[in-house]
């Protein structure tokens, strides 16, 4: 009976430990690639990555966002960056808060040295806002970027201002007059940060064009700017993605539950070659 007790309690002091411990590897990890793409580029790796979309504690589902301690992490980041070091942000994101995300922007617009974004996947709302401050976007040939649009709850800004166009003010109650305010306040706010970011690449009359498609409600929220719209758009953006960022993507997984909804073995296949003919 006291050998069972003792497997037991061994059994769960090493279930206890084991996620801590991979955790910590994964740390460990996550900062060695770091340090490996800084001494390739020579320069200061900042990661702003949310990979909890889909996670839930207890059952009750909760989502990763740009907020204000993202935005004071990175801010320090800077901060603690030599003027004449250049900076690569890897940013993976839905988007956030966009007090926080125009204090990243803000931020790296003002850093002399070279900014590069990296965007792996996709860098929405919030993330495009601060993608503008680059230098240089890189995208991977897939990624996409989103409108900067903001929004009002569960109400873009400006589909909140057309209630004021189509409908009679008699029609109209109080407080979708204060909520029209807000929207309209807060479509003029992003729409000047959004120019004044662009105006770093583009001359200002194409900047404040840019600024009005990306920020005034032309597309849903959740529009997909590929690489080439990007372009076309006149962003400066580069498909030239280096390996150690993918590497370093995978080492921040997907918490998931249950089995994985995708599934393949992760090698490079090459298309099988035909038999020559003739040839034994």
């Amino acid at each position: 009976m006291d050998i069972f007790f003792q497997l037991f309690w061994l059994f769960f002091i090493l279930s206890t430990l084991t996620p801590y411990f991979n955790q910590q590897m994964l740390l460990l990890g996550r900062a060695r690639k770091i340090t490996e793409l800084e001494r390739k580029r020579k320069s200061r790796v900042i990661t702003l990555i949310h990979r909890q979309e889909g996670f839930s504690f207890l059952g009750i589902p909760f989502a990763r966002y740009i907020d204000i301690d993202d935005s004071e992490q990175v801010l320090r980041a800077i901060r603690l960056t030599d003027k004449n070091v250049p900076i690569d942000l890897v940013l993976h994101t839905p988007g956030g808060l966009v007090l926080a995300a125009e204090q990243i922007a803000e931020a790296l617009l003002k850093h002399p040295a070279k900014v590069t974004v990296f965007v792996p996947h996709y860098a929405m709302s919030g993330g495009t806002l601060i993608a503008l401050a680059a230098d240089e976007i890189v995208m991977d040939e897939n990624a996409v970027l989103g409108p900067v649009d903001p929004q009002l709850g569960q109400y873009p800004a400006a589909s909140v201002i057309k209630v004021l166009e189509h409908k009679p003010a008699s029609e109209i109650d109080d407080q979708t007059f204060i909520l029209a305010d807000v929207a309209r306040k807060a479509l003029i706010q992003v729409h000047t940060t959004a120019k004044n970011l662009l105006k770093k690449h583009l001359e200002e009359t194409r900047a404040e064009e840019v600024a009005s498609i990306l920020s005034q409600g032309t597309w849903t929220h959740d529009y997909p700017i590929s690489v080439e719209e990007a372009r076309t758009l006149g962003l400066k953006v580069s498909t030239e993605m280096p390996l150690e960022v993918y590497e370093l993507m995978e080492m921040y997984p997907q918490p998931r539950g249950g089995k994985p909804s995708v599934q393949y073995v992760p090698l490079p296949y090459e298309r099988e070659r035909s038999p020559v003919k003739g040839r034994r």
